[in-house]
């Protein structure tokens, strides 16, 4: 029977999908001076966001054969540590898709309608004009800027454009003639496109050429009085220079699920800012897409270990993953 290391618990409506297959292990039976020990004796892993798969990590599972992950990001996953170890990668591309869009134009709504303000005005007991002072936004007609139009982006276009918002986007590898199908007009480059944008969505994966992607200088091109919203990854945005744009009012404020660390601690400027609106994290964590999650990353390590090629294989020269008996200890060329 193979063993599958689960970095979170295995909720129990899933516990079925390993009858008589597979047994889990993980955090269950780790302990404070050995917290990944059961990693021993894993053929695959259920990968979440707070562990770096790395080589070292990997070297102390001499049985495993896959690693996947319950989402799209997979920066915490060194890809190729695996592929050199013969360790196939895959991951749940569609599942966040759906939720992660809605929440990104959900910040967007709330930043507009400034309702981190208004709320903290009742809950003080503020004796004010809310009618006279409010200065809430319709995004109908706004200028929306989408850096990276893969899966989620294209979805949050989609919605945008149900609102009557013009929605611009910017992503080298998708062709323009994809981009004006979609009801997008295309940017030619990223700055021109944060200069136009009343509101900057950031839609891209967490890379070395993206990290910090949006610094002081391309800050200080954004549109004055804009809002920049993030639901991918929290190195994308320089936080400290982001303060700076709030603070100097050169964008009007932001719509942040991620940060750079994770959890931001309770010090941090940004969550203490009404201009700034804040959730931990959860913009792919709806019920309904941890469902896909969870029931796409089980299936594709089952599929794997039964030889069978799973659908978002993301180093596919590793395929065909050679069987290995249970238990059998491999040697490493590293």
């Amino acid at each position: 029977m193979y063993r599958i290391w689960f970095e979170r618990p295995l909720p129990v409506e899933y516990a079925h999908l390993l009858d008589g297959v597979a047994l889990p292990v993980g955090p269950a039976s780790a302990t404070p001076e050995a917290p990944l020990v059961a990693l021993r004796e894993a053929h695959g892993i259920i990968a979440s966001s707070q562990v770096r798969y790395d080589g070292a990590l990997m070297d102390q599972a001499p049985t495993l054969r896959v690693i996947a992950r319950t989402g799209i990001g997979l920066d915490n996953v060194y890809i190729a540590d695996a592929t050199a170890r013969g360790i196939a990668v895959c991951y749940a591309p569609d599942a966040p898709t759906i939720s992660t869009a809605e929440h990104a134009v959900t910040l967007m709504l709330a930043c507009l309608k400034r309702l981190k303000e208004c709320e903290r005005q009742l809950r003080r007991g503020e004796k004010i004009d809310f009618f006279g002072n409010y200065r809430g936004a319709e995004i109908h007609g706004l200028h929306l800027g989408l850096v990276g139009l893969g899966r989620i982006g294209r979805h949050v276009a989609k919605i945008a454009l149900a609102l009557g918002t013009h929605v611009v986007g910017f992503d080298p590898y998708v062709p323009a003639e994809q981009v004006v199908n979609l009801g997008i007009e295309p940017a030619s480059t990223l700055d021109a496109m944060l200069q136009t944008s009343d509101i900057v969505s950031l839609h891209v994966p967490l890379t070395p050429e993206t990290r910090h992607l949006m610094n002081a200088q391309r800050l200080a091109q954004l549109k004055p009085g804009a809002f920049l919203i993030n639901t991918a990854r929290g190195g994308l945005v320089d936080e400290a220079a982001l303060l700076d744009a709030l603070e100097s009012g050169r964008l009007q404020g932001a719509g942040l699920d991620v940060f750079d660390p994770e959890p931001p601690g309770p010090s941090n400027p940004l969550l203490q800012r009404e201009d700034v609106i804040c959730t931990p994290h959860i913009g792919g964590a709806t019920l309904a897409s941890k469902d896909r999650l969870w029931n796409t990353a089980i299936t594709q390590v089952l599929q794997v270990l039964r030889g069978e090629r799973p659908p978002y294989l993301v180093n596919e020269e590793v395929w065909p993953v050679s069987g290995r008996p249970e238990g059998e200890v491999r040697e490493w060329n590293a």
